[in-house]
């Protein structure tokens, strides 16, 4: 069963993400507010920030910086 939640992101009703893809009270936030259309498009903007920043996920620095990118993206646009 599919379930629907509010997304802040689209600002409308949309199917919401079958688990939490990310860990901690920002994860929850993101599995309560953010559908899959909006990760979906997180994702595909993830991948371009990566490349063209060069960032290497294994460094703890460029996450943090990706995460904050995440925040902007999905809750300040």
């Amino acid at each position: 069963m599919k379930r629907i939640i509010f997304c802040t992101f689209l600002k409308k009703q949309s199917e919401g993400q079958d688990f939490q893809f990310y860990p901690g009270e920002l994860g929850e936030k993101i599995y309560n507010q953010i559908s899959k259309k909006a990760w979906e498009k997180w994702i595909a903007k993830q991948t371009i920030l990566i490349n063209e920043k060069k960032l290497n996920m294994f460094n703890l620095e460029d996450r943090k910086k990706i995460e904050e990118h995440m925040k902007l993206f999905l809750f300040e646009k």
